[in-house]
């Protein structure tokens, strides 16, 4: 009779340990109510680097002036291509960004734009346009084409997501893959981000409003990688080249075929 109940008691561990729940699942878990978060310290201004595509569109009281200035688009729609110009709904047609951080400008040649941020590219096109005695009322705007960042990991729409605004957080970031699932570790999530060539790691934990706010990553920039670590328990039930031995589903069902056989011997 003890055997029996030392192994109901064993077989109720088990069952006890592979049930247990994480305990890091909420965000901002140091957070209380009607007190301020830890200050922002990380920089906000993204900035154009090589390999990154921009469009540029001027705009003026002459459009046949501005036209001048505005790279020609090609349409395809209804399998019909026409050369035309921007300020239409069929798309833009962009600069990619040298290695040198230059772009070749209509008229002006070349232009270097590398290290500024978008408000820095428009207005110094502005201000080029007015001082050759070009353009003398443009309304420059600039938009990036191909700046993203990735998710990946235990997120519930791992992808790449594109960036349309000045300010992105890694909070966005989540939010645009879907949040975490269940099973993603919340307490480590780490992001990789290239440093003139250098890939540096950084880890976030969300679970701390401090780690969170005060990272140097909360804002993130083009290119930046997202990736949340699976936790222990999905750790767990993965196997490793089709061996189920990890597996925590594995060891209940072992646990209560032992529990059944010794019961029975028992008796």
């Amino acid at each position: 009779m003890k055997l029996r109940n030392v192994f109901f008691a064993l077989a109720a561990l088990l069952l006890a340990g592979s049930c247990a729940a994480p305990k890091k699942i909420s965000y901002f878990q140091d957070a209380k109510s009607d007190t301020s978060l830890p200050q922002i310290v990380s920089e906000y201004k993204i900035v154009i680097k090589p390999y990154d595509k921009i469009s540029i569109l001027v705009n003026s009281k002459d459009p046949m002036l501005t036209n001048l200035f505005n790279l020609p688009i090609v349409n395809k729609q209804l399998g019909q291509m026409a050369n035309m110009t921007y300020g239409n709904s069929y798309g833009l047609a962009g600069y990619t960004v040298d290695i040198n951080g230059n772009i070749d400008f209509p008229v002006l040649g070349q232009v270097h734009v590398g290290g500024m941020s978008r408000d820095e590219i428009a207005q110094h096109i502005k201000n080029e346009l007015v001082t050759r005695n070009l353009v003398n009322d443009p309304v420059v705007t600039v938009e990036y084409l191909n700046l993203s960042v990735s998710v990946l990991g235990e997120v519930n729409r791992p992808g790449k997501y594109n960036i349309e605004r000045e300010k992105i957080t890694i909070l966005d970031a989540i939010s645009m893959a879907g949040d975490l699932t269940i099973q993603g570790m919340r307490e480590n999530v780490m992001v990789l981000r290239d440093m003139d060539g250098v890939q540096k790691i950084y880890r976030v934990d969300l679970c701390s409003s401090e780690s969170v706010m005060t990272s140097p990553v909360y804002y993130l920039q083009q290119n930046d990688i997202v990736y949340v670590e699976p936790n222990k328990m999905k750790a767990r039930q993965s196997t490793v080249n089709g061996n189920a031995l990890r597996s925590s589903s594995f060891w209940m069902s072992l646990a209560s075929l032992l529990t059944t056989i010794i019961v029975v011997i028992v008796k």
